[in-house]
């Protein structure tokens, strides 16, 4: 073999050496290099939608996003199908589906059972079962050791462009703990009036907004009426807190969470 032969045989086997075991999903995106901006998806960010009765509020950032609970895994039956960001879902690439951050958006997932970890991209909405956080892809959960036993405890963190390790920072969104769990529905009091009037002003704002489950609530006490502005229902501390952070960026001010009130 010549020396021109040998360095393009040098050179292949280099290649493949990079390039064996990665998922397609990950091919162009080397650990060390961050992860790429992205643009928010056209199909996959309404402000808020519904499954099985209940409202899910879709996050406008993913900053500052951690998140602790079960991941599952979707894989064979939902191949080829659409994802709700409108790509084919393809169980082989590194995606997954949460359902509130923005689509798509890149998160660090570590397997709190076994210490594995990876990056995923989110691209679907999910999982709707009570307790569970993310829906993995078959490569990632794979990846992860979670195609055995079906679920795992982890922690997602999101990522922004550039990143490829979770930086050490502030919760901007409080992990769930089973005490911050309520069954009775939690409402953001926006505002609380005696009149009327006022109280519809501020829901026409809201509305304007683009905040579509605003209710105004009448309470009864001590003789007065009080017309109570709201944005809800919700079931989740975590989704709560979220929600109260994008109306501050949105200019509205002083609200807090309450309990649903018979």
């Amino acid at each position: 073999m010549n020396a021109r032969g040998a360095m393009v045989l040098a050179g292949t086997m280099l290649l493949g050496a990079c390039t064996f075991g990665v998922p397609i999903g990950d091919r162009g995106k080397s650990p060390g290099s961050g992860v790429p901006a992205t643009t928010p998806s056209r199909l996959g960010n309404p402000p808020s939608y519904v499954v099985h009765g209940k409202r899910y509020f879709v996050l406008d950032s993913s900053e500052g996003f951690k998140q602790r609970g079960l991941a599952s895994w979707y894989g064979r039956k939902f191949h080829g199908r659409k994802t709700s960001s409108g790509e084919v879902y393809n169980m082989y690439e590194m995606t997954a589906a949460h359902k509130t951050l923005p689509i798509p958006v890149y998160v660090h997932v570590k397997n709190l059972d076994n210490g594995r970890s990876t990056i995923v991209r989110v691209n679907d909405r999910g999982p709707f079962i009570e307790g569970r956080i993310i829906d993995l892809s078959f490569a990632a959960a794979k990846k992860l050791g979670v195609t055995l036993p079906g679920t795992a405890n982890v922690e997602i963190t999101a990522l922004s462009a550039g990143q490829s390790e979770p930086r050490q920072s502030v919760r901007a969104i409080p992990l769930s703990e089973p005490e911050q769990r309520n069954e009775a529905p939690l409402f953001i009091q926006m505002g609380s009036f005696s009149s009327p009037l006022n109280a519809q002003s501020l829901k026409q704002n809201l509305l304007a907004a683009n905040e579509a489950a605003v209710r105004v609530s009448q309470l009864d006490t001590d003789g007065r009426t009080f017309y109570r502005v709201q944005v809800g229902p919700l079931f989740d501390i975590d989704e709560a807190n979220a929600i109260m952070r994008r109306l501050e960026r949105k200019g509205f001010d002083g609200a807090r969470i309450v309990v649903d009130q018979p």
